[in-house]
């Protein structure tokens, strides 16, 4: 009986807590309180004393911007961390931030993680998690987390797709009972259409542009499917040929073009496992078709792209940036139902 009181006690003084550890953007889950934080997943640090200067959006907004004594890095790379340092100093940050600090224990953590992770890379997550102050770590696949948060019937002896697509990687499955029937995961997403837009802009313009500006093309007027109305751009950079400001006027055909690369690697990637899906399971995606989640779903026609390649009714979960943080909010109300890594 005292064990069941001081139970309940220590989660009176400790909130469980839910980490999107994105390559571009990283959410936390509070239990009880929902999405409290949402920023760049970026450190900026002193390059002689590798002191931490800032993280998040400060440390973003330095990106392609710092003097040769401070250098903005992002520790994970294509959805994994690649600066164990540097990333412990992160999510320490985050939990920081986040945690109310008249709690007595330290949160339990559940993180998110792409399905295809390695036992090296989930070594590393759990170590970064664990030294940055939790009490206990657990993992979760993007691609259930991203289910759960969209709303799916998981726990269904039914067949149910989903493609989050983030910024480093690109997570397809089909979820059944609880569990992950058939996934893909590729290193491909959002970061990848960004290089894909500076590459393109350089070779045809000989402008030299970084990954912020990269970025905002893609987020303005970037699109997978011919659009009603075709938007145009100012772009400015530094000119190649002369080393002086350049500004040039790109279209969405032109971001079309360049993005085709990475997009038909995201749809390749989803007809690969519809193909590897057992047949009673492929039946129940064509009444319940794909739903998309992540930053890359909200590129102009992706739902439309992936559809016509598919014959399959596509659309896109509500909030899809959140969708995986908010999983690992639901997941941690029921740890003992849900397919843990």
């Amino acid at each position: 009986m005292a064990l069941k009181v001081f139970k309940k006690f220590k989660n009176l003084l400790s909130n469980d807590i839910g980490i999107d550890l994105g390559t571009a953007n990283s959410l936390v889950y509070v239990r009880g309180q929902g999405i409290v934080l949402s920023e760049p997943s970026v450190v900026a640090i002193h390059t002689g004393t590798k002191k931490v200067l800032a993280v998040g959006i400060e440390a973003k907004n330095m990106l392609g911007r710092t003097p040769g004594t401070i250098e903005a890095i992002r520790p994970l790379r294509e959805g994994v961390i690649a600066d164990l340092e540097i990333a412990e100093e992160m999510i320490r940050y985050f939990i920081q931030k986040v945690h109310n600090r008249r709690k007595i224990f330290q949160p339990r953590i559940l993180v998110a993680v792409p399905s295809g992770i390695t036992e090296v890379e989930t070594r590393a997550v759990k170590d970064s998690a664990d030294r940055a102050g939790a009490r206990e770590v657990m993992l979760i696949s993007e691609p259930m987390a991203a289910a759960i948060g969209a709303g799916l019937p998981v726990d269904q002896p039914s067949g149910n797709m989903i493609v989050d697509i983030g910024g480093g990687t690109t997570e397809v499955a089909v979820i059944s009972l609880r569990g992950i029937v058939e996934w893909r995961s590729i290193r491909t997403g959002g970061d990848s259409m960004d290089a894909a837009i500076e590459r393109y802009v350089k070779r045809s313009y000989s402008l030299l542009i970084g990954p912020r500006t990269s970025e905002n093309i893609k987020i303005n007027i970037g699109s997978s499917y011919p659009l009603q109305e075709e938007l145009t751009m100012e772009v400015k950079g530094r000119d190649m040929n002369t080393g002086v400001p350049k500004t040039i006027v790109v279209t969405s055909e032109e971001i079309r073009d360049a993005v085709n690369e990475p997009v038909t690697n995201i749809v390749e990637t989803v007809r690969n496992t519809l193909e590897r899906c057992p047949p009673e399971l492929s039946g129940d995606l064509i009444d319940h078709g794909v739903v998309l989640a992540g930053g890359g779903a909200l590129l102009r026609g992706i739902d439309l792209t992936i559809a016509e390649e598919t014959n399959l009714r596509v659309t896109i979960a509500e909030e899809p940036l959140y969708c995986v943080a908010n999983g690992t909010g639901i997941a941690l109300e029921g740890l003992d139902v849900i397919e843990l890594g």
